[in-house]
């Protein structure tokens, strides 16, 4: 099935499963409160109170056919970590989930979770980046590579890419360029950057943070 079960619709996985299903997808959204599944009945697709450590009742809700689940449970460790095992059991192909601390995070990933996010700390981490340099947005990946939306440093306004030589000089890539009132086009070592252009540029953590704090 190609939509995605939330099981767990606290602050997280409503406001997940509601981004989700207004981009077009279908959402399963589980929770055991019966307040919360009243709040989104009409809004999701298909919303059920059920325990989502219950593999019958999942069983039932044939969440096995779904390709994709979202556990939106934080606070209660035990119910995240047995909604994982349940999901695993069911034969989800990708799981998801949320963690509100580090070993809550590597448990659910020795259980056979795929993904694990930390929303509060991967939000004040990327908030400061923003706040400390002149990033406009950081996204950064696991393996420390890093893209950024930036305004490039006084030193290489007025230049070519080539002329600036940003690769050799930082070791990040400049992969595309937005003109005052335009629309980002893609760059290229002829690209001309001036002053109030927004340039988007990739590369490894560090050296796009060095690149973004240069005055």
């Amino acid at each position: 099935m190609g939509g995605v079960a939330v099981l767990g619709l606290g602050r997280f996985g409503k406001a997940l499963a509601l981004e989700l299903e207004h981009d077009g997808v279908e959402v399963l959204g589980i929770d055991h409160d019966a307040k919360r599944v009243q709040d989104l009945a009409g809004r999701l697709t298909h919303v059920v109170q059920a325990d989502t450590t219950d593999v019958e009742a999942l069983r039932q809700l044939s969440v096995g056919e779904f390709r994709r689940a979202v556990i939106g449970i934080g606070s209660d460790i035990e119910a995240s970590v047995l909604t994982a095992f349940v999901l695993r059991s069911l034969g989800v192909r990708t799981i998801w989930a949320k963690a509100t601390t580090e070993s809550q995070g590597k448990i659910l990933e020795q259980v056979g979770v795929h993904h694990v996010v930390r929303p509060e700390f991967d939000m004040g981490r990327r908030v400061a980046h923003l706040v400390r340099g002149r990033m406009m947005d950081y996204i950064e990946f696991d393996d420390g590579y890093a893209i950024v939306k930036t305004t490039p440093p006084e030193s290489i306004l007025g230049k070519t890419l080539g002329e600036a030589g940003v690769r050799s000089r930082w070791g990040v890539t400049i992969v595309g360029v937005k003109n005052r009132g335009q629309d980002f086009t893609y760059a290229v070592p002829e690209t001309v950057v001036e002053a109030g252009d927004v340039v988007i540029v990739s590369g490894d953590r560090a050296k796009v943070e060095r690149f973004s704090n240069e005055e």
